[in-house]
């Protein structure tokens, strides 16, 4: 084990480079990263409640033992590489982390097109009767879909859920059906949802749940769609021509730098939850705390394990999208003796910041010369990315321009006269 200090105190790290995704261009190393131990053995304590207190609440009460130590993880979102971990596969109760899911649901209709940020939602009998975290929608009050996302991810309101899962599947139970079928399509292992909104079960029920990993790859999932990071930004906005002002629980957007999402949950059993994501330069990553005690804790601990990844994990960059190799590949048959072909993706390897950067290597793979024609974004070749000889990444190289075939000498000559 490897240590390092966090907040002035020197702890033990946890080696968990068994999680490395890949994806075109990038490639994660493995990592090592580590949290204090108030965090990784950490003891909760909740009171089962029936009723859904306002995420906006200061604690837990403190009369019966919740679970015995942290769910949380650190995911860089481009590779899912995951540079912390404490238990966290552990199913845990969401809270209005399920919300996340119809956050995902609502902005993939968005990006197909079958459902529009104009959509008028209509608030149905049951959606104006959820309590907890709401705007008090009344029975046959119409806002846009964009307006009730915004009450979904900024207020988490717990009708405007309801009104929405109700338009997009016609009731909540078979909108739950949906939220779990694309929980296992994303590889969600460690969950299952029961409502549509993260209200504690009434008694009889079962409470969603899903582990610290599985709420990094729905907040993966979640980063592709640019109306998520949209709506999770926002400080505060109007509701209700500006007669109701959403604030948004995740106090991160207003003191963490760079952060820009995702989503809490609260209720008494589920302890105070956050997702968090945060961006600085060129790197972007994920913190997920479950369970906290104090709301004001989750946030603090998943400042200082963004904080860690950030002063210790760089992406360190390889290509740029559209940008010139140093190469160049000769044409035949054409009036062009030569091309520089361009990069095909952004490209850039996850490493610690300690890292050799010698170590890291570009091989281009292109044939001696090609024949035109050629089109623009054509792919003439592939770059081999490599770490310490070992291959890390593929990324297409391609024709920046078209390339005409010369006309023949017949036809040269006859276009003189």
């Amino acid at each position: 084990m490897r240590s390092f200090s966090l907040s002035g105190e020197s702890v033990a790290g946890i080696s968990v480079g068994r999680k490395v995704g890949l994806i075109v261009g990038t490639i994660a190393l493995a990592a090592t990263m580590a949290v204090r131990p108030a965090l990784a053995a950490r003891r909760h304590h909740a009171a089962a409640s029936a009723e859904a207190p306002d995420e906006e609440s200061n604690a837990i009460t403190s009369s019966t033992a919740l679970g015995a130590y942290s769910e949380a993880c650190v995911v860089e979102p481009v590779t899912g590489t995951v540079i912390f971990e404490s238990n966290d596969h552990a199913p845990w109760p969401t809270a209005s982390l399920a919300k996340m899911m119809l956050m995902l649901i609502v902005a993939e209709k968005i990006h197909d097109g079958s459902l529009k940020l104009t959509d008028n939602i209509t608030t149905s009998a049951k959606a104006a009767e959820m309590g907890g975290s709401q705007v008090y929608l009344k029975e046959n009050e119409t806002f846009s879909l964009d307006d009730m996302m915004k009450a979904v991810v900024v207020h988490s309101a717990n009708d405007a859920s309801v009104a929405v899962a109700e338009y997009i599947a016609g009731s909540t139970e078979a909108f739950v059906v949906m939220m779990n079928q694309r929980a296992a399509a994303i590889g969600m292992k460690d969950s299952h949802y029961y409502s549509a909104n993260g209200l504690p079960p009434a008694k009889g029920e079962s409470p969603d749940v899903a582990s610290a990993y599985d709420q990094a790859i729905l907040a993966r999932e979640l980063l592709k769609y640019p109306d998520v990071i949209r709506w999770a930004s926002i400080d505060t906005a109007p509701f209700r021509a500006g007669t109701f002002i959403l604030r948004n629980t995740n106090h991160m957007v207003r003191t963490y730098p760079g952060c820009d999402g995702l989503k809490t949950g609260f209720y008494d059993k589920a302890g105070f939850n956050v997702v968090a994501t945060a961006k600085r330069n060129d790197l972007r990553l994920i913190a997920v705390v479950l369970g906290s005690q104090h709301k004001l804790t989750n946030f603090k601990e998943a400042s200082e394990m963004l904080s860690q990844g950030f002063l210790n994990y760089e992406m360190h960059p390889i290509a740029k999208k559209g940008a010139p190799i140093a190469q160049s590949v000769a044409i035949t048959g054409a009036d062009t003796n030569s091309i520089k072909p361009v990069w095909g993706s952004d490209a850039g390897v996850f490493v610690k910041r300690d890292v050799a950067k010698n170590a890291i290597k570009v091989d281009y793979n292109l044939p001696p010369s090609i024949a035109a024609p050629l089109k623009a974004g054509q792919q003439i070749g592939i770059a081999n990315v490599t770490e310490g000889g070992k291959p890390v990444a593929t990324i297409a190289l391609l024709a920046p321009t078209d390339v005409a075939k010369s006309a023949s000498l017949t036809k040269r000559l006859f276009s003189i006269f």
